[in-house]
């Protein structure tokens, strides 16, 4: 991976980040999915190959994706979130 691609890796997973504060920092998100997306974000921010990040995140968020007692905005934005590690993913899988 060339710097530019680095780069540009690093804005997406930065944009992603702060949509899981978003849902971290909202009451309305029952607690274990909450610390489920922040154990995510940690996992995303860690040290590591890309593609290895992405997935333990994905793991983490997929677990409590179908909590019944999510607010629908937040399923939304849960899914979304998904939609986007699942498509960084697939281009860091193809790059390799």
């Amino acid at each position: 991976m060339d710097n530019n691609d680095d780069e540009k890796m690093k804005k997406i997973i930065e944009s992603i980040t702060n949509e899981m504060d978003k849902l971290i920092t909202d009451m309305s998100v029952p607690k274990n999915v909450r610390s489920a997306i922040s154990e995510a974000k940690t996992k995303l921010n860690a040290k590591g190959e890309y593609s290895v990040r992405i997935a333990g995140a994905i793991y983490s968020i997929d677990a409590v994706s179908t909590d019944i007692n999510l607010p629908p905005q937040a399923r939304t934005s849960i899914w979304g979130l998904l939609t986007k590690l699942e498509a960084i993913k697939e281009s860091e899988d193809e790059n390799k």
